[in-house]
């Protein structure tokens, strides 16, 4: 049963929830939405590890019947499950074919400081794309990541298309917030981590770094914008620049692809040693 049913978008409580797809309103209260089954899911399961979990549940009466593991999990765990209607739905959803439920989480990211050993690490300089950051995100958790950092420069990891992009990985890894580069790359460099830029235009082919056995140890990759790169200050904090090999007639990789094979290749490569 629902705790309490909203059918106008009028309700306070409702235009309260709404404004949580704008950062300012994230920030001070240190929640956002999470929209979707599948990122709800990986939402509960997180339950209050790493400071992080679910709030509050928004359904629509379909959802509720269609998703009755959520909900059910939900009330095991003594959260509100509130029933709303579809116009109200769609109101607090930020995608145009809503899928009936949504949680409102606390925020899960973890400071800096809390980066301990680590193997394989991801840093976001100047990422301004919510898609391809919730993407390398997702890709990093894939790969084994243990660590993904967005730095002060870079697109806040709670944007909802970042959040959906991410399709949960969000709640599976340590996420830092917020932090300068040059800290982020000094944290790496105290976990005896080799610190490379993936760049277009690098000096350093990444497959011919494998070969040497320079993805070997522990790896911290640092990506950059998607339409500039990386900044030369930047690269200059880095142990280098590595490029992905270009074998065919494309003129180059999109971020979230490029961090993909830099990833994948690293991990297998620490894998294999």
């Amino acid at each position: 049963m629902a705790s309490h049913e909203f059918t106008s978008i009028r309700s306070p409580r409702i235009k309260g929830v709404r404004r949580l797809a704008k950062r300012t309103f994230r920030q001070r209260e240190r929640r956002f939405l999470v929209e979707g089954p599948q990122a709800v899911r990986e939402a509960l399961a997180v339950g209050g590890r790493r400071g992080g979990g679910v709030v509050e549940l928004f359904a629509t009466a379909e959802a509720m019947h269609r998703h009755v593991e959520l909900v059910d999990a939900a009330h095991g765990a003594g959260l509100p499950v509130h029933r709303v209607s579809l116009e109200v739905m769609s109101e607090l959803a930020q995608t145009v074919s809503p899928q009936g439920i949504i949680a409102v989480c606390e925020f899960v990211d973890v400071p800096l400081e809390s980066v301990g050993d680590l193997r394989l690490a991801v840093v976001l300089s100047h990422v301004r794309d919510p898609g391809n950051a919730g993407t390398v995100l997702r890709t990093a958790d894939a790969a084994g990541a243990d660590v993904v950092v967005f730095t002060d420069a870079s697109v806040d990891p709670y944007n909802g298309k970042c959040v959906r992009a991410s399709a949960g990985s969000l709640f599976h890894l340590p996420v830092v917030v917020g932090v300068p580069v040059d800290e982020a790359v000094a944290a790496l460099r105290r976990c005896d981590a080799r610190v490379l830029a993936a760049d277009g235009s690098g000096n350093e082919d990444l497959h011919e770094v494998a070969d040497a056995g320079g993805l070997d140890g522990p790896v911290g990759w640092v990506f950059g914008n998607e339409a500039w790169g990386l900044p030369k200050d930047v690269v200059s904090l880095t142990d280098g620049a590595v490029s992905v090999p270009i074998y065919g007639g494309a003129e180059s990789l999109n971020l979230a692809t490029a961090a993909a094979v830099c990833l994948y290749t690293t991990a297998r490569q620490q894998r294999r040693s």
